[in-house]
């Protein structure tokens, strides 16, 4: 077993093998990991055709987190919550409206999630271009009747978590900065650990989609 607590506002990367069970656990309130997926040949999560295979708005079991070429990359096996967001993306520096220079406050700098996202690219060996649309995990958005969006602030608590299971070899890479929508800077931290996956048909049994996707991924380990 693997485990590893991200601190709230810092972001973090691991490569996992195919068949692994990874638990992402809120450490405190308001938690949020912003969530990219990557595998060595390029290949990344697309968060649009995730939700449109599927029809969904929101990110929970059974579905399966596609890739642009419709490879599932992960599953979603198990959640505390039935909602992770995939509408808002990660936050920009646009975000941080103070508090953002190290020079003049040091460990208090805050970042924000893409920021953080790129560091660990870079240090992966990929770059800006390969900084796509994040999930969101713990945090929820609310939609108004005019379209607006609005994060609801009492979603998640401490203990909160949910499960992936790894369909083929990836790189995750995941920041812990605030939601975009969320106006105080209180980052909570998320504990990451990596165990071997038990049986689960849920994902392949939930839609057509969703097995093709798995499939795909098969295609991929053989």
């Amino acid at each position: 077993m693997t485990a590893h607590d991200v601190p709230g506002g810092a972001a973090w990367s691991l490569r996992v093998r195919p068949g692994r069970e990874v638990r992402f656990t809120a450490l405190g309130p308001g938690a949020c990991c912003s969530l990219l997926l990557l595998t060595s040949d390029g290949d990344r999560l697309n968060v649009p055709d995730t939700l449109k295979a599927q029809m969904s708005a929101r990110i929970a079991p059974p579905m399966v987190l596609m890739s642009d070429r419709g490879v599932g990359l992960a599953s979603v096996t198990g959640s505390s919550l039935d909602w992770h967001d995939a509408l808002c993306g990660h936050s920009t520096d646009r975000h941080v409206t103070s508090h953002a220079s190290y020079q003049e406050h040091r460990n208090d700098r805050r970042v924000s999630a893409r920021t953080g996202l790129l560091s660990e690219l870079r240090k992966r060996g990929f770059d800006r271009t390969d900084l796509h649309a994040s999930v969101n995990l713990f945090s929820k958005v609310a939609v108004a009747a005019d379209g607006a969006l609005s994060l609801v602030t009492d979603h998640c608590a401490a203990d909160d978590w949910v499960t992936l299971r790894t369909e083929v070899e990836l790189l995750l890479v995941m920041s812990t900065s605030p939601h975009p929508l969320d106006l105080e800077w209180k980052p909570a931290d998320v504990r990451v650990t990596v165990t071997a996956a038990p049986p689960d048909d849920g994902p392949r049994l939930s839609r057509a989609e969703s097995a093709r996707a798995l499939d795909a991924a098969r295609e991929v380990l053989a």
